[in-house]
């Protein structure tokens, strides 16, 4: 039995959750790691939040410095894509982009799920 996520946006991942996960590693000079982590946080504080079908997004920063992991989830994939169509979003992400020197976005289906 599948459950509907949280009204409020809290990420839950469990097995077999009808969302659509987002996992987008960025590569990123050292330097400017904090710079990229607050430009992300104000874009999708300002914007994404805001989309239809928007859940919920975790940024991860990489102790060493040189990446950041976005964890998202969607209430579909189509949603997202949508997301990305809209020419406002796609021009704050060409912005963002001049932070990264790489970029790796993939859809991921939750398999295994540990707790203590």
């Amino acid at each position: 039995m599948s459950e509907t996520p949280k009204a409020n946006g809290t990420t839950e991942i469990r097995v077999g959750q009808e969302v659509a996960t987002l996992v987008n590693t960025f590569s990123v000079d050292p330097e400017r790691q904090d710079e990229f982590v607050r430009a992300w946080v104000e874009h999708t504080e300002k914007t994404m939040r805001h989309r239809p079908g928007f859940i919920s997004a975790n940024l991860h920063a990489s102790v060493d410095g040189e990446r950041v992991m976005n964890y998202a989830q969607w209430r579909s994939q189509a949603d997202l894509q949508a997301a990305l169509a809209d020419p406002e979003v796609a021009r704050e992400i060409v912005e963002l982009g001049k932070f990264a020197t790489g970029r790796d976005p993939r859809f991921y289906r939750v398999v295994s799920v540990h707790t203590a």
